[in-house]
């Protein structure tokens, strides 16, 4: 698994591996953001997007993107917890995991490339301020979305822990590092997120690759 220790992305596969407890069975190869090893052109090699996790395989199989990542695990042992199990499950898990991403997740990730120092002057080529604040604030909108979501369910995609669940954990986890905080009126979003946080899965993913 090539991913960096303290990524919001890479958290997402580490919290399905643990999930799926197979984090015994991944040796993880640190790919340094801050010194932008990740668009260097041998990282280009095994992944066209410059972007983290990727997944290797043992035939050389390279898996690249977090949602296709947590399919692949949760479907090794022909047993999905994550991922859905019906063709409704799988539906409504994926998109709820693609709003995560979309409200939240990658929108705290433009504002922080693009409105913050980011990752540093070698690696954060262009800058639009303007465009990264009104993606902060679009961060800030889908939170009080997923509030409401949970304000009538237990989880984001209904009344199992799945793939969403860590989408939105990962966006969490982004906003936190960048202090963007969560509007107080947010109750059912802020009980949700303590919760998850009592999962071991989700205690434990930075110290996995220690």
């Amino acid at each position: 698994m090539y991913d960096w220790h303290n990524g919001p992305y890479p958290a997402r596969v580490r919290i399905a591996l643990a999930e799926k407890d197979l984090q015994s069975h991944v040796q993880f190869v640190s790919v340094n953001l801050r010194k932008g090893e990740h668009k260097t052109e041998e990282f280009r090699a095994k992944n066209y997007s410059g972007t983290l996790p990727v997944l290797e395989l043992d035939d050389g199989t390279l898996i690249a993107e977090c949602t296709a990542i947590t399919e692949y695990l949760d479907t090794l042992d022909g047993q999905p917890t994550l991922t859905g199990r019906t063709p409704r499950e799988k539906g409504v898990i994926h998109m709820m995991s693609r709003r995560a991403e979309l409200e939240v997740l990658d929108a705290i990730s433009i504002y922080f490339h693009h409105a913050t120092p980011g990752l540093g002057p070698h690696v954060e080529v262009y800058q639009n301020r303007e465009w990264g604040l009104y993606q902060r604030d679009k961060a800030v909108r889908g939170m009080r979305y997923f509030d409401g979501v949970l304000r009538g369910q237990s989880f984001v995609a209904g009344e199992d822990f799945s793939m969403a669940d860590i989408a939105l954990i990962g966006g969490m986890i982004f906003a936190a590092m960048l202090e963007v905080q969560v509007p107080v009126e947010c109750d059912a979003l802020v009980s949700w997120y303590a919760r998850m946080w009592e999962r071991p899965s989700v205690q434990n993913w930075q110290a996995m690759s220690a």
